[in-house]
C-alpha cells in the first residue's frame, strides 16, 4: 500500500477586499462560516477522514489567527504555517526539497470527501503535476445554475477542481511560471497564450484536447503533467460568490451535514 501523502491547504487572502467577507464579522476567507462551521474546517475533516492522507499544513498570511479558531485548534496534529503573499511562491517555499508528492487544495474547496481525494491520487499517479478538473456536462447535469470559468478545448470544456500533486522540486518551475501568471488565473486564453503561441492556435482551432494540452505545457518545464476528470459534478463547485455558498449549504444539507 502506498504510504500516505503529506497534505498541503492554502488558506491565505487575496489582495484587495473580498466580497464574501462584507458583514460576516471575519476578517481572511478560510474562516468564513459555511454551514456553521469555518470553510477550513470542513476541508481538514475531509483531509483527516482520508486513509490516504498523512501530515496536513495550513499555509496563511497569519496562521496564528486561523489556528486560535476553536474547531481547527481541536486539530492536534495539524500544523499551521506563514505563507507569503502570493500562492505560487509560497506553496513552491513549502514543497519537499525531493521528489516526495505533496497533495495541495485550499480553504474555499468545502465539498471535499474522501471520495474525491481517492479518485484524484489514483488518477495522479506517476505524474510531476496532475490537477483535478470537471468536465462542463457533468456539473452542468447535476447543478445547471453554478457559474464556473470554463476551459475550452476539444472534445469538452473544463473547470478547476482545486486539488494538485505535486512532486516536490520538479513541480518549482511549473510554479515559478504560474507565479508570473497568476493574476490573470480567471482569463483562460490568457494563461493557455503564455505556454506559447504553438499551444494557443492549437487550443483555438479545437485541435487539442485538454490531456494533450496540459501533457505539452508540462513538456515545456521538463514534467509529466496530467488532468484528472473527476466524476463528481460537487469537486468544482469552491466557495467563490455568495450563490456558491448558498448551493454549497443546500448540497451539504442534502449529504446530512
Amino acid at each position: 500500500m502506498t504510504a500516505p501523502i503529506p497534505a498541503i491547504v492554502m488558506a491565505g487572502s487575496r489582495p484587495g477586499p473580498d466580497p464574501l467577507l462584507d458583514g460576516s464579522g471575519v476578517a481572511t476567507k478560510a474562516l468564513l462560516p459555511i454551514a456553521g462551521e469555518a470553510m477550513l474546517v470542513h476541508v481538514v475533516r475531509a483531509l483527516r477522514a482520508s486513509p490516504r492522507v498523512g501530515a496536513i499544513t495550513v499555509l496563511a498570511q497569519n496562521s496564528r489567527a486561523i489556528a486560535a479558531d476553536p474547531a481547527l485548534a481541536a486539530f492536534e496534529d495539524v500544523r499551521f504555517a506563514d505563507s507569503g503573499q502570493g500562492i505560487s511562491a509560497s506553496l513552491a517555499a513549502a514543497l519537499p526539497d525531493d521528489d516526495a508528492p505533496v497533495l495541495v487544495t485550499t480553504a474555499d474547496n468545502v465539498l471535499l470527501t474522501p471520495a474525491m481525494i481517492g479518485e484524484f491520487l489514483d488518477g495522479a499517479e506517476d505524474s510531476d503535476v496532475a490537477v483535478a478538473m470537471v468536465e462542463r456536462t457533468v456539473l452542468l447535469a447535476r447543478y445547471p445554475e453554478s457559474r464556473r470559468t470554463w476551459l475550452k478545448f476539444r472534445g469538452g470544456w473544463w473547470s478547476g477542481a482545486n486539488l494538485f500533486r505535486l512532486r516536490g522540486r520538479r513541480a518549482r518551475p511549473l510554479l515559478d511560471f504560474w507565479g508570473r501568471i497568476e493574476r490573470d488565473r480567471k482569463k483562460g486564453l490568457r494563461i493557455i497564450a503564455a505556454f506559447g503561441p504553438a499551444l494557443l492556435i492549437g487550443v483555438l482551432l479545437r485541435l487539442l484536447t485538454i490531456h494533450q494540452g496540459v501533457a505539452r505545457a508540462g513538456r515545456r518545464f521538463g514534467v509529466k503533467a496530467r488532468i484528472v476528470p473527476m466524476s463528481a459534478a460537487e469537486a468544482c463547485i469552491d466557495a467563490d460568490k455568495p450563490e456558491d455558498i448558498v448551493l454549497i449549504e443546500r448540497i451539504m444539507a442534502g449529504r446530512g451535514f
